[in-house]
């Protein structure tokens, strides 16, 4: 089982308009909520692709009651552990031209004892699992070190683990050596304090930061693909070219099949090519919708792998 740890999950709300310009009006053709945060996204991409997941999240107020109602024809166990404030709600703000805006709200505060049980319910369902996913940020009240304190605890248990976070939790966590981390272009950006604007950049980013730490490093970048670097190498893995409608979520979309794929044994860099496909599909759906595994498959025909080392 692949289990997703979401501590700041969103009700998401997608709103897609005739068009984005500066300084001008644009008219609404849309609005939709759904039940967002990395590890629901990577959670619903496993479980549509016949994978078995469990998502925990924490969740409290009147948009948490909203956010679980979302979550109970989902497919598959979700987890919530109960606090005070209320889930955040993030905006989504797309044209169809794919131009998008995201804002986010930071969270809310969790409490020392709320940070607790969402400790100990990782903790109770290691025992049954192969793969932990730490996703997204880190909402206010909770401690940096957070997510290298889980790495730490599923290596001991014998649970590999994937990091998907930005700032110092990154920073934190890959130290602590997770077997995977799957930070995008800005991400990688902030945690090396550097600029990335090549491919000889991209190669490089991701070697460093596997040698900061983690196992494999997969650096994540859009319409490009990805770039990986593993113990045995580094690969580099060309998206096709596609009319992207939404991109928000393809990440998330990318890491998710980045694990079903090496639980159905495929190695590092065919689980990346099934990333990137996911990745793309999804890109080229409206809103935060994900690519079905037939619809991943079209594209994954298409996605180039070059083994560099």
């Amino acid at each position: 089982m692949i289990l997703t740890l979401t501590v700041n999950p969103a009700i998401d709300r997608t709103i897609t308009v005739d068009r984005l310009a500066f300084e001008d009006r644009a008219y609404i053709l849309s609005s939709n909520d759904s039940p967002g945060g990395r590890g629901i996204n990577a959670s619903c991409v496993i479980h549509a692709f016949g994978g078995k997941t469990t998502a925990i999240v924490p969740a409290g107020g009147s948009s948490g009651t909203r956010f679980t109602e979302f979550m109970n024809g989902c497919g598959y166990p979700v987890v919530v552990v109960p606090i005070r404030n209320k889930v955040r709600t993030n905006l989504t703000i797309t044209d169809r031209q794919g131009l998008t805006v995201k804002l986010n709200e930071p969270g809310p505060r969790l409490e020392k004892a709320e940070i607790a049980k969402i400790e100990k319910t990782v903790r109770a369902h290691l025992d049954k699992t192969r793969w932990l996913m730490l996703c997204g940020s880190l909402p206010p009240g909770v401690p940096t070190d957070f997510y290298a304190g889980l790495i730490h605890e599923a290596r001991k248990r014998g649970v590999k683990t994937l990091l998907d976070t930005d700032g110092d939790a990154l920073l934190e966590g890959v130290e602590a050596k997770p077997t995977v981390t799957t930070p995008n272009q800005q991400e990688a950006e902030r945690l090396l304090n550097t600029a990335l604007l090549t491919r000889t950049h991209y190669l490089a980013a991701a070697e460093r930061i596997r040698k900061m730490g983690a196992e494999a490093a997969v650096l994540s970048l859009g319409a490009r693909g990805a770039v990986g670097s593993y113990p045995d190498g580094t690969v580099e893995v060309l998206a096709p070219r596609v009319d992207a409608v939404s991109p928000i979520g393809s990440g998330d979309a990318l890491a998710a099949a980045f694990l079903w794929a090496m639980e159905n044994k495929s190695d590092y860099a065919d689980a990346l090519r099934w990333g990137v496909a996911t990745g793309t599909a999804s890109a080229m759906l409206p809103g935060t919708k994900f690519a079905s595994l037939k619809e991943t498959r079209e594209v994954y025909a298409q996605v180039e792998v070059r083994r560099l080392t």
